[in-house]
């Protein structure tokens, strides 16, 4: 819809145009590219999420798991995690969660992510356990990472996280 409006106001201009193009010859012009979301190599959509701990800024290149089907299968089966990497739960509202590392065999750092976007507790996934990690209150999202990153990054409770989900996230 948002494409055919662009594409008539463009029609509207290019005839008013002094330029000589005609209507016809940009009609048939490809209609301009929209910017497509970046993707990972499992299919989910790339965002930015950045943990500010005092004055120091720590950003991440996340995967997003929106829907049930990919939340339901987050990190299991892989095998590797970079330091710049993580994987973020948002949640339909504000609620308790619990996460296990079934079929999981990376140790992940488990950060649970209060209303006010602060972190409420970091919890470790150890791998392939199906022992639950819980939040320690209401949670809007959970932002996972490689395991022992937030000690060794100084990451803690209390710590600000940053990020934006994109308007037309399937949650």
């Amino acid at each position: 819809m948002v494409r055919i409006a662009a594409a008539l106001a463009g029609l509207a201009l290019v005839a008013c145009s002094p330029n000589g193009t005609s209507a016809q010859e940009t009609a048939s012009a490809p209609a301009p590219a929209t910017a497509t979301p970046e993707v990972s190599e499992a299919g989910l959509r790339l965002i930015d999420v950045t943990i500010v701990s005092g004055d120091t800024r720590r950003s991440f290149k996340t995967e997003l798991a929106a829907s049930q089907e990919e939340q339901a299968k987050g990190m299991m089966f892989r095998t590797e995690m970079g330091d710049d990497e993580g994987m973020l739960f948002p949640s339909y509202a504000p609620q308790f969660r619990s996460f296990w590392m079934k079929n999981t065999p990376l140790p992940l750092d488990i950060i649970f992510i209060g209303p006010n976007k602060r972190i409420t507790n970091i919890e470790a996934g150890v791998p392939y356990s199906l022992d639950s990690v819980t939040s320690r209150g209401m949670s809007i999202a959970v932002f996972e990472i490689r395991g022992g990153l937030s000690e060794e990054l100084g990451i803690g409770e209390g710590d600000l996280v940053e990020f934006e989900l994109p308007k037309d996230a399937s949650l």
